[in-house]
């Protein structure tokens, strides 16, 4: 089987890895072990294998891992400073956004690069950018009212915060 080298960062670490051509991008970060990236539906309609490629929302089940040699991939795992979790980590908490939590990582990673454009977005705003990230617990209500929450402390953080969990 023909192989080629993949160089990129990923949640901030400069990685190589020696992938297949066809190899997803999904695939590659989960063998490599970010599991935050969610296996959905497999057609890029549900937002679970989201992370942010170039800060740009993308769908790991439809990016060739090839496709990102030279680029910056954050995965949920690299939300989080050290301990610290990030607003937008501790608004979904805070607002009861995170149910079984399948969803959750894609729709934080999308609502980040919402807020990295646009840092004060309107609820029409949030809801448009969230349409592609598809869940089934939390009615769409909290995860909204996390990252508005989130876009409002963007100025000011909590002084309480969360420390992150390491698995």
């Amino acid at each position: 089987m023909k192989t080629i080298e993949l160089r990129l960062t990923v949640n901030g670490e400069a990685r190589q890895w020696t992938i297949a051509p066809g190899d997803l991008l999904l695939d590659i970060l989960r063998r490599e072990g970010c599991y935050g990236v969610k296996r959905g539906c497999e057609k890029g309609e549900c937002g679970a294998c989201t992370v942010l490629v170039d800060g740009k929302p993308i769908n790991s089940c439809l990016m060739f891992a090839a496709q990102a040699e030279g680029c910056d991939v954050l995965t949920i795992e690299g939300l989080a400073q050290g301990d610290t979790l990030d607003p937008l980590q501790e608004a979904f908490l805070d607002h009861g956004a995170v149910q079984c939590g399948y969803c959750t990582p894609g729709m934080i990673l999308t609502a980040k690069a919402l807020l990295a454009r646009n840092p004060h977005p309107s609820e029409d705003e949030v809801r448009d950018t969230m349409a592609g990230n598809y869940c089934r617990c939390t009615g769409y209500l909290k995860p909204v009212e996390a990252v508005l929450a989130a876009a409002g402390r963007a100025e000011a953080p909590s002084r309480s915060r969360r420390k992150a969990v390491k698995r």
